[in-house]
């Protein structure tokens, strides 16, 4: 039996595990697809010489909101990491709130200063995901509630644009749609925000199973990340090649299509997005039946160098006749194997495995961080990327997509071999028997 914290003064109460798990899932996946609410309907619109003339502001929209959401990964490595479990709720509604207080200024402040407004929308936005993955982290069931916290970012990416475009077709203007898009999803958030908050803290088999999760200090940051640099770099890499990747097949998705000789169909790609979702979610989420800690950790590594590999084996399956329907699910297959490895399992098995001070909060935007530095990498090369891919029907755009592919999955591959020697190198195989059959693996780098 688990426990959830329900009446009005929080009383825990037993009930089955499949129920906490379906409650917790649910609360996780809520509120993160709301929070999309607020971040992705803006980019519906086409902003049409907003500035004057003809040329569209949409990727200068697009980038000072990332730049903004960037920067708040950054000063999420100490907020995040510090935040103690009794005000996460509190700091999730406050941080929504100050992203809808600047969706309202860019309705009224003009064009193109109205930029800055999306800059501090995407500033508070970037520390909700650590919030939600601290409630999920350091527990038995991890991996799944984690996998669907993951599918949150999958299906609402879409779902909240069709929104923006729904308020646009019912006659509200492109600067009032992003707030009036955000208020629509502000009741569910708050519901799910307060089921998220009836979610208590792991128990003893958990803490068993996982160690102990705490805030981190500075000093204990610097600790953790001395202790196992090479590793974390090993894995750093792989997380910006992946993001970088992501991003171009994401935002350029027409531009792909189109040289894939598809047209523009944008159906196909929430039809691919869909398989690829399904795929990730299952095999990470699988993740939880292993129950020993080093194994799991190695297997989640297993895991992303398959993806990894998988993205040149498409390529070259490419030049034998694979159609381009297959090719974007796959490689998609490829890019987020890894990607959502790390998100559910490879930084949750580690820190178990150690059992040192740490929490994922700290490892998640330390590494997502100088991911999204690659990201807007990217969008500061998108009037570049998308005059090639305007012409020959995207075949430019494809073909720069292809040679990223083959260069990018080389240094993936490369540093997580990295990662792996080294973790392989310094942690102990010698496992000792916990609660209910779980082991940890108390050897470290230091210790070695």
């Amino acid at each position: 039996m688990a426990h959830l914290r329900l009446g009005t003064r929080g009383r825990e109460i037993a009930v089955p595990t499949p129920v906490f798990t379906a409650w917790a899932v649910v609360a996780a996946f809520g509120t993160y697809f709301c929070m999309y609410g607020f971040r992705k309907p803006f980019t519906a619109a086409g902003y049409e010489g907003v500035a004057g003339g003809d040329v569209s502001d949409k990727a200068f929209f697009v980038a000072a909101q990332v730049l903004g959401y960037t920067l708040s990964k950054f000063l999420g490595i100490k907020f995040v990491a510090e935040i103690t479990p009794q005000r996460r709720m509190v700091a999730i509604l406050l941080l929504i709130a100050w992203a809808e207080a600047a969706l309202l200024a860019f309705a009224v402040v003009p064009a193109p200063w109205n930029a800055a407004c999306l800059f501090a929308n995407g500033l508070p936005l970037g520390m909700v995901f650590g919030m939600v993955l601290g409630v999920l982290e350091g527990r038995v069931m991890t991996e799944l509630l984690a996998a669907g916290l993951c599918a949150s970012f999958i299906v609402a990416d879409g779902f909240t644009k069709s929104v923006g475009s729904w308020l646009l077709g019912a006659g509200v203007s492109e600067a009032w749609m992003p707030a009036v898009a955000g208020l629509l999803f502000a009741p569910a958030l708050v519901v799910f925000v307060a089921m998220l908050g009836c979610v208590p803290p792991p128990d003893g088999r958990d803490v068993a199973a996982r160690s102990e999760r705490q805030p981190m200090l500075a000093a204990d940051r610097r600790a953790f990340f001395k202790r196992y640099a090479p590793g974390l770099l090993g894995v750093m890499g792989m997380y910006l090649v992946v993001t970088v990747l992501r991003s171009i097949r994401a935002d350029f998705a027409r531009e792909i299509w189109i040289g894939l000789g598809y047209g523009e169909h944008p159906e196909r790609f929430t039809t691919s997005e869909i398989m690829v979702g399904l795929g990730v979610m299952a095999l990470t989420g699988l993740s939880v039946l292993v129950r020993d800690n080093r194994r799991a950790f190695f297997s989640a590594m297993a895991v992303s160098m398959l993806g990894l590999l998988l993205i040149p084996a498409v390529l070259v399956g490419r030049g034998y006749g694979l159609d381009g329907f297959s090719f974007m699910v796959l490689v998609g297959l490829g890019l987020y194997l890894p990607y959502v490895a790390v998100h559910t399992t490879i930084f949750e098995r580690l820190i178990a495995m150690t059992g040192d001070r740490a929490n994922i909060g700290f490892l998640m935007y330390l590494t997502d961080a100088f991911g999204y530095l690659g990201y807007i990498t990217v969008m500061l090369g998108h009037r570049a990327f998308a005059a090639e891919g305007s012409g020959a029907a995207g075949a430019g755009l494809l073909g720069f997509f292809e040679a990223a592919c083959w260069a990018m999955s080389a240094v993936g591959v490369v540093c997580l071999l990295v990662c792996w020697m080294y973790f392989a190198r310094y942690t102990s195989p010698t496992t000792e028997p916990s609660v209910d059959g779980y082991s940890q693996v108390a050897a470290s780098p230091a210790e070695a």
